[in-house]
């Protein structure tokens, strides 16, 4: 797309942007064993960093990673100038993520989560990508997984449960995968997104992402050497690819009860 051209409005980006996702989704589906090559061009385009915008700008507007910088400090008249700049940066290949901000949030039981939040224009970035990369990888999942999938949520996989408790199934096995997020393996996630994606400048787009690094609470740098914080875009699209592929695949159903799961019976 010519860097000149008028940047189109949100309701024709919306609309431009949908018909790129039924296609890629449509093209996964049917040739399952389709590598995408060409799809950077996608990530840059004009519709699909608006569309990215809209969304992130409406989530976590007050979160601001270590550059402090929030929505709120994008004017409406900065929105274009802001995403030309990145638009740039992403096509001459000079973007570089910034460390996430860590913090901590409360968990049940008195625990706390640990996130790392990304910069603002990390976060239209890595939106970006997902807007791209969703259909691909979106065909592939199992239809009893229900995790990081647009228009399914947690109450879908209970209303499963209630349906099959009703047919004949007795129990119902909770598992957790220890560390999940922080014990993601950079190389084998890499591999398995290169088996669909073969687009070399989407790919290391996404690898710079994962070793973008922390910014701890008390000011120290941390290197992230495995894993893919909590708190940012990518980490939705990181975890089920890697989750189905590398742990499903390769523990027997036993090996998933474990001392840490629970089990109880359907009545």
């Amino acid at each position: 797309m010519n860097s000149g051209a008028p940047w189109p409005t949100l309701l024709a980006a919306e609309v431009r942007v949908l018909d790129h996702q039924r296609k890629l989704h449509r093209w996964a589906r049917t040739e399952p064993a389709r590598r995408f090559d060409d799809v950077f061009n996608l990530v840059c385009d004009q519709a699909t960093l608006l569309v990215a915008w809209e969304q992130v700008s409406n989530r976590g507007a007050k979160t601001a990673g270590v550059d402090a910088m929030t929505r709120y400090a994008i004017k409406d008249d900065d929105v274009v100038p802001f995403l030309e700049e990145l638009r740039s940066k992403l096509k001459d290949g000079s973007f570089t993520p910034l460390p996430v901000r860590q913090t901590t949030i409360p968990k049940k039981g008195g625990k706390r989560r640990v996130l790392g939040i990304p910069t603002l224009t990390d976060r239209v970035a890595q939106m970006a990508l997902k807007l791209v990369l969703e259909p691909i990888f979106e065909v592939d999942f199992y239809p009893s997984s229900y995790g990081y999938r647009p228009g399914r949520r947690a109450q879908d996989a209970i209303a499963e449960i209630h349906l099959l408790a009703s047919r004949s199934y007795e129990w119902v096995i909770e598992g957790d995968i220890k560390a999940c997020f922080d014990n993601v393996d950079h190389q084998i996630l890499m591999e398995l997104m290169a088996e669909r994606v073969g687009d070399r400048k989407v790919l290391r787009l996404v690898s710079s992402f994962l070793r973008a690094g922390v910014v701890e609470q008390h000011g120290g740098f941390a290197a992230s050497l495995t894993g893919t914080p909590q708190g940012g875009l990518c980490t939705a699209a990181h975890n089920p690819p890697y989750e189905k592929c590398r742990v499903m695949r390769s523990v027997g159903p036993s090996s998933l009860v474990t001392p840490g799961s629970g089990t109880e019976r359907c009545t």
